[in-house]
């Protein structure tokens, strides 16, 4: 515990300056840290022994991270964004042939998949950034608040198991403990730094964003279950990888961007 502590800690300290701060060095550290979360996800699965389709896959990748803003003139990117996914996608299935299936077409698959997953979600982590600093941190309590709710809920109340095939300590009462607690502090975020003109909104969204972070970090506990690991990396002492960490992220964020576009 003191170990987790003190790496969270540290990296609050590293990482929120550049989010506050916003701008290219923030895009940076969002392409570096999805770099990071792409290799994890790759080496699940040892695929890290393909270095050009890693590398094919690192382009696609940061393609998709890569923020609508004209702000790093390169919109042209943006623009072209469908034909580089197509291009990356020929590339990998082009490299099949060249190793004689040693590269397989589930492999190619895989990676296109790991990249649009990853590489969306840091998009959209971008994208609610540039949409006001109340937006993310709004989030970011959320997300935290269902993480905290559902440990404590799930430690002194936690009786049915929740999904035990996939994460066999989870409980269906420390997802509604992790529901209720993120429902009080987004609450008590918009009573602070309004983000929402309507409550009624504001409890909505909170609630659907603990239930699509729990449903994440599932995701991520299935993979971890499927290909035998019991982190995704070893980068933060205590917490595991980058997808350990971000896994709730990568729901969260696309589906708070597209409550925001729609409302």
């Amino acid at each position: 515990m003191k170990t987790r502590t003190i790496t969270a800690i540290i990296a609050i300290l590293l990482f929120f300056p550049f989010v506050i701060l916003g701008g290219w060095p923030f895009y940076l550290v969002m392409f570096l840290i999805s770099s990071v979360g792409l290799y994890e996800l790759l080496r699940m699965r040892q695929m890290t022994k393909y270095p050009i389709p890693i590398a094919f896959t690192m382009v696609l990748l940061w393609s998709l991270v890569l923020p609508e803003t004209n702000k790093l003139n390169l919109s042209w990117v943006y623009a072209y964004q469908r034909e580089i996914i197509l291009l990356v996608v020929l590339l990998l299935l082009g490299y099949t042939v060249l190793v004689k299936n040693k590269f397989t077409f589930e492999d190619a698959g895989f990676m296109v998949l790991s990249a649009i997953y990853v590489g969306l979600g840091f998009h959209y982590f971008i994208e609610v950034q540039a949409s006001g600093l109340e937006y993310i941190f709004y989030a970011i309590v959320v997300i935290l608040a269902t993480d905290t709710g559902a440990y404590f809920s799930g430690r002194y109340f936690g009786k049915r198991k929740l999904w035990p095939e996939i994460s066999p300590n989870k409980t269906i009462e420390g997802a509604i403990g992790g529901i209720v607690l993120a429902l009080v502090a987004g609450l008590t975020f918009h009573f602070i730094f309004t983000v929402h003109q309507s409550t009624s909104i504001v409890i909505l969204v909170s609630i659907l964003a603990s239930i699509v972070g729990q449903i994440g970090d599932l995701v991520e506990s299935a993979f971890k279950r499927y290909y035998t690991v019991k982190d995704s990396g070893h980068i933060l002492p205590g917490h595991g990888g980058i997808l350990d960490r971000f896994d709730s992220w990568l729901f969260v964020f696309p589906i708070l961007h597209f409550i925001q576009f729609v409302s």
